[in-house]
């Protein structure tokens, strides 16, 4: 009887907020499907399903640039916001943040598994509006599938609305989900329309759908498919990369580029304000700057130099000289993308060392690691409680590393992917005379060069993007980076070089795959604990 009236109590949760906003008040409908009668109908639980999940600007947990606090990236300072813990290793099964996320993904997939099923009561005039919804949704719930897959590996998979019974079958491998998610997301691919939608872009089209779908193939290792899809976004001709990299993550850019495929724009939470100056910058002289997430010394060493070359590897500067100074002959990314001790913030020079002053790395908003992103936090947003800001969560630069990464993993490295980095670089402002991969640097590189160098430039182009977590996680390389601490600025002190500390992380071998939560455990009989919890 307690897990029928759990299942009862999930299938209401799921539909309530679906309920509140189609906003109906017929005093005699007793179901879902009386409330879903016509194209707007339709048009709203696509809406919800982005908002409640993907497009909530005031959820913490699920924001896209702070999931790079769960990486060696940057520093998540608030525990519940579930970055922190997964970051420095302090897990187990009784983890609220793994309970949290795993509830989000199943309770949504159980709306959508109802909403899909249902899309053909609600009348349209035009049925290519009723195929372009319903397309939408399976595509959302083949989003969700592949998050959850990556995460947890094995999970409960079920394409129709679910009963006690199918509560309780055994989970489905994640290869035989996998297998059956990459020719579905084609086909809904193939039937969304093939242009951005003039309002709702947010929501996917053909090319959208087929940009995300690329991600998840190269995630999970299937490189022909990531690099056959990114090749069809690049000739479909309707992104580029564009021009001002700077600009491309502040005001001046962020709504009139061509290079955002995934928006995460004002239409699709409301035009809610934006809080990103709250959550990413520095506690100034108003209450606004929260430093919720940080940068930290391991990123902004990964900046590689001007001339593309790594830091450690320089016949210009020593390591110590970058070091102490992260300015000094830099990728341009750098100076665009971070902020920290002695740079000028509205007009001021950044001192995170005097105790008189908000940004002391020692105050509770201040920055731990005396760094900032500087990605989306305008001066504009300086004295005011929320911003206006249209986010990416895919980018054309993704494609066109995409289809590097997995060709030089197949180790079919052509001229289209050597291309594909040097756009890359060149938009960056690097110096091409020596940064272009095409050159005699080069030449005698290996397959495993290509891959570091390949890896880094995704660290370097998307950081603060929210994408590290995942690539350290794919490319098992998180046992490496999160075993070693988390440390901030470095100065000279008494003759030494010395780094701010922030704290000890640990990252065992079976994190790789997260665990059930306990509570998960008792309710879905059909579970299995991933080894090592």
């Amino acid at each position: 009887m307690k897990k029928l009236l759990i299942i009862i109590f999930i299938a209401g949760t799921s539909l309530t907020s679906c309920v509140e906003l189609l906003d109906k008040t017929d005093p005699t409908a007793t179901s879902f499907v009386e409330f879903f009668n016509d194209e707007e109908d339709l048009r709203r639980v696509v809406y919800s399903s982005y908002l409640d999940v993907f497009t909530n600007p005031g959820v913490h947990q699920t924001l896209f640039y702070m999931q790079e606090g769960k990486s060696d990236n940057a520093y998540s300072r608030v525990d519940g916001h579930h970055h922190q813990r997964i970051a420095n290793g302090n897990i187990n099964s009784t983890t609220q943040a793994f309970l949290y996320y795993y509830e989000l993904q199943m309770k949504h997939l159980g709306r959508l598994n109802t909403f899909v099923a249902n899309a053909d009561i609600p009348y349209v005039e035009d049925e290519s509006v009723r195929t372009k919804y319903k397309s939408i949704l399976e595509a959302l719930r083949v989003w969700h599938y592949f998050r959850l897959t990556f995460r947890w590996g094995d999970v409960p998979f079920h394409l129709e609305p679910a009963d006690l019974v199918d509560a309780r079958q055994p989970i489905t491998p994640k290869d035989e989900i996998l297998n059956q998610l990459f020719p579905l997301a084609e086909d809904i691919a193939a039937r969304l329309p093939a242009d951005e939608y003039t309002s709702d872009k947010y929501m996917f089209n053909r090319y959208s759908f087929k940009a995300m779908t690329m991600r998840f193939a190269l995630y999970n290792e299937r490189y022909e498919l990531a690099a056959r899809l990114a090749k069809e976004i690049m000739d479909s001709n309707k992104y580029e990369l564009y021009p001002d990299y700077g600009d491309l993550f502040q005001y001046e850019g962020a709504s009139t580029n061509n290079e955002v495929i995934v928006h995460f724009d004002r239409q699709s939470h409301g035009n809610r304000a934006t809080n990103s100056f709250r959550d990413l910058g520095p506690h100034y002289r108003t209450g606004n700057g929260q430093s919720y997430v940080v940068p930290l010394k391991s990123l902004v060493d990964a900046y590689w130099t001007l001339q593309g070359r790594p830091i450690a590897n320089c016949p210009l500067h020593t390591m110590e000289e970058y070091e102490l100074n992260p300015n000094l002959n830099r990728d341009p990314r750098y100076e665009q993308s971070i902020m920290g001790q002695g740079d000028d913030f509205y007009g001021e020079p950044i001192d995170i060392y005097n105790s008189n002053n908000p940004m002391y790395f020692e105050n509770q908003r201040a920055s731990k690691s005396g760094y900032w992103f500087k990605k989306y936090v305008s001066e504009a947003d300086a004295f005011r409680s929320g911003g206006n800001f249209d986010f990416g969560l895919l980018r054309y630069a993704e494609v066109l590393l995409t289809y590097a990464e997995a060709k030089i993993m197949m180790n079919d490295i052509d001229d289209l992917a050597l291309e594909s980095i040097n756009l890359v670089r060149e938009r960056a402002g690097l110096d091409m005379t020596v940064a272009d991969v095409t050159g005699p640097e080069y030449a005698n590189f290996s397959q495993e060069d290509w891959i570091q160098l390949i890896r880094n430039e995704r660290r370097v182009e998307f950081a603060g993007e929210g994408l590290r977590y995942d690539d350290i996680i794919r490319w098992e390389i998180a046992d490496e980076v999160l075993n070693q601490p988390a440390l901030g600025h470095t100065r000279m002190v008494d003759g030494e070089v010395v780094s701010l500390k922030i704290e000890d992380r640990s990252f065992q071998p079976h994190n790789y795959r997260w665990p059930f939560h306990e509570n998960s455990l008792r309710v879905e009989p059909g579970l299995e604990q991933n080894p090592g919890y």
